[in-house]
């Protein structure tokens, strides 16, 4: 792609964010370096956290989402690749504001477009419509997986949405343990 020097990829260890960043992997693999931004606030939201400021619970919300990321890599490839070059950002703030900000002009941003019902995108927004709205660089909207999609109905949708899925998760789910 001519232009572009770098592919900003959102990641949250979703399905629809996992297949963004295979996605993102294979078009930054030519020339270009690839950077997986996960974005995380605190537990009921910044008005919460500067409610009861914790320096302790900061520091150990950032590191899991460091360790979220990192699990969502490895899920994503099993280990990181060399090639093209991957620095992985973890940032605190709403993760749409995140992506654009950390995307220049010269940038490619991809973003999972994944299925949520009218209620979710209402209370909270959407990640890939903010950036669509708001970046300053080409966007690019992988859809989910025909899995998620098929499962992003009810209860069981909720849950497979909301449950990040880690290599270690699933092990110990079918009662055996990462080795």
């Amino acid at each position: 792609m001519f232009g572009i020097r770098r592919v900003v990829v959102g990641v949250s260890g979703s399905p629809g964010s996992l297949r963004a960043l295979r996605y993102a992997h294979e078009l930054a693999r030519p020339h270009m370096t690839l950077i997986p931004v996960l974005a995380w606030l605190p537990p009921g939201g910044d008005l919460a956290d500067r409610r009861a400021p914790c320096g302790y619970l900061r520091r150990l919300w950032a590191e899991e989402a460091r360790q979220r990321l990192q699990d969502a890599l490895g899920a994503a490839w099993g280990e990181i690749p060399a090639d093209p070059p991957v620095w992985p950002v973890v940032r605190r703030g709403e993760p749409g504001r995140i992506l654009v900000t950390i995307a220049s002009p010269t940038d490619l941003l991809v973003v999972g477009a994944g299925h949520r019902g009218l209620l979710a995108r209402m209370a909270s927004g959407s990640v890939s419509h903010y950036c669509l709205t708001h970046a300053r660089c080409p966007v690019l909207a992988i859809p989910p997986p025909v899995l998620a999609r098929e499962l992003g109905h009810g209860l069981l949708g909720w849950v497979f949405w909301h449950r990040p899925l880690t290599p270690d998760r699933i092990l110990h789910d079918h009662g055996n343990t990462a080795a």
